[in-house]
């Protein structure tokens, strides 16, 4: 009993703490990494990561936390498509519950998938440093994969009339962003989750080594 109340406890302490680093993120410009091409963000990589270190639910509560932070900085400070993240900016009711799924619910899905591919990876026998590019590339791409595919399924004329263009076009305008920065942004991932969670990884192995008295 007192070893899984420590166990619950830490992963608390752990959630807790990348869900601050979240909200760090989010809402300054250490958020973004400037590229020759686009500003890549960074926001994803401690969802990633808590995925990794804590696992599935962990990665999807630190999902919803980035997607809380981008719906009010939309709701804050709109642009174009703040449409598609904040229920305030909806032009319908349909169009809030819309743009609920798309700020919180596509966030979400990056820590699920990154927290079961890791564990799938694992138990295919990947060493940590076969398996974290992985985990920090799709995971990457599940943000932009799923965002903007909600955008397209649900969102497509709004997303047309914002972007003025019209309604067929719109399926090259998502898959250039899909294609295009989208994978120099998890690129960056990609070094960042192999980096940063190769240390944090030999960092829980040495802290629950067994102290000698």
């Amino acid at each position: 009993m007192m070893k899984t109340r420590k166990h619950d406890t830490h992963w608390m302490v752990g959630v807790a703490l990348m869900a601050a680093i979240v909200v760090l993120l989010a809402n300054t410009p250490l958020g973004l990494i400037p590229l020759p091409v686009i500003k890549a963000t960074t926001t994803h990589i401690p969802v990633i990561l808590g995925a990794i270190l804590f696992g599935p639910l962990a990665g999807g509560i630190l999902g919803a936390v980035f997607g809380i932070c981008s719906m009010v900085n939309n709701t804050i400070a709109p642009a174009v498509l703040s449409f598609a993240f904040s229920p305030f900016l909806a032009v319908s009711a349909s169009g809030a519950l819309k743009a609920v799924w798309v700020s919180v619910g596509c966030r979400a899905m990056i820590g699920v998938v990154s927290g079961w591919l890791w564990i799938a990876l694992k138990k295919l026998g990947l060493k940590d440093l076969a398996a974290l590019p992985v985990v920090g590339f799709v995971g990457s791409m599940t943000n932009t994969v799923f965002v903007m595919g909600s955008i397209y399924f649900l969102l497509r004329p709004e997303y047309a009339n914002a972007m003025g263009v019209a309604v067929d076009a719109v399926f090259g305008l998502v898959m250039g962003v899909i294609t295009g920065s989208s994978v120099l942004e998890a690129l960056v991932a990609l070094v960042l989750v192999t980096a940063i969670g190769k240390a944090l990884l030999q960092v829980r192995v040495m802290a629950a080594r067994p102290r000698k008295a």
